[in-house]
């Protein structure tokens, strides 16, 4: 059996250098919102021959002054332009300017007003904190019956810092791939982290189950050993779920569109974190409250 509770510490230090570098990443680079958040067009065009190279897409829009224009590769022969708002005028000139490339077929086009954008940021943020706060009440109902050694709601706010460890990670390193790679934050980053969210307590509450089931049972010689034989027996379970889900994503990420490779992305690195964090983070900290409360009633009584 694997002392996994023993070296919490380690995990500890793993999970706080990678928290301090993506609150670094969004300190000083910030998150590279897309026209979603912040407002502007996306137009996704298809040559029908061979792609013309991306600095000579550049270069032909140069002359329209209409300010930085972000071009992407999408697919075999398409391209995804992100630019300011444009009105249709503005529009159709990028299309026929684009056009003297080579023949192509518009795909779609988007436009979002920077009003509409704030609110869509608004509504993801209090999306993401009502489903923090709905987890909290479901966790403190379920574990209402678990109250020695550690309290109820101490279940719930491990599982919620567990939560936050999965979601800040991955959020630090698309900061980083949006400040070097250009890679921008929309609604499906927001839809990605909701499901990271459930995905990561569903395998944190399975860890808790067995453990309020082995207290129940007394299993183990104290409450540290208690915990890590509940890990050791969810331990298999949770990894292949997510290797599962994982390899699932990893095809999507290899084989699938541009529209959908950064999402799958941001799934990949939330299931690993998510995993990581049920196993290794969560329940540790249990093991730590407790340990804590031991120490604070020996102080007390040996000053008595």
């Amino acid at each position: 059996m694997i002392n996994i509770v023993g070296k919490r510490k380690i995990y500890y230090t793993f999970s706080v250098l990678l928290i301090g570098a993506g609150i670094f990443s969004i300190v000083f680079w910030g998150l590279h919102f897309g026209i979603d958040f912040k407002g502007g067009s996306l137009v996704e065009i298809e040559f029908s021959q061979n792609r013309p190279e991306i600095n000579a897409v550049k270069d032909s829009l140069a002359g329209l002054n209409l300010g930085d224009i972000a071009v992407q590769p999408a697919g075999e022969k398409g391209f995804l332009l992100r630019s300011k708002d444009l009105d249709e005028g503005s529009h159709q000139q990028v299309l026929r300017t684009l056009k003297s490339l080579g023949d192509l077929e518009e795909k779609k086009f988007d436009s979002v007003g920077p009003v509409v954008g704030e609110e869509l940021k608004s509504r993801a943020y209090l999306a993401i904190l009502t489903v923090l706060i709905l987890i909290i009440i479901y966790i403190a109902f379920a574990f209402r019956k678990v109250s020695r050694p550690v309290a109820s709601w101490k279940y719930g706010l491990a599982a919620i810092i567990a939560l936050f460890h999965d979601i800040f990670i991955p959020t630090g390193i698309f900061s980083i791939l949006g400040h070097y790679l250009g890679v921008e934050i929309d609604l499906l980053f927001v839809t990605g982290l909701l499901t990271i969210l459930g995905f990561s307590v569903h395998d944190t509450i399975v860890v808790f189950d067995r453990i309020r089931e082995n207290l129940r049972k007394g299993v183990g010689d104290n409450f540290e050993s208690t915990v890590n034989i509940s890990i050791n027996q969810t331990m298999t379970r949770s990894i292949n779920t997510s290797l599962t889900v994982f390899l699932a994503l990893l095809a999507i990420f290899i084989f699938g569109g541009e529209s959908v490779k950064y999402f799958s992305l941001l799934l990949m690195i939330g299931v690993f974190f998510g995993t990581y964090s049920s196993i290794f983070v969560a329940s540790s900290l249990l093991v730590s409250w407790e340990a804590w409360r031991q120490k604070r009633i020996e102080r007390k009584l040996n000053t008595r």
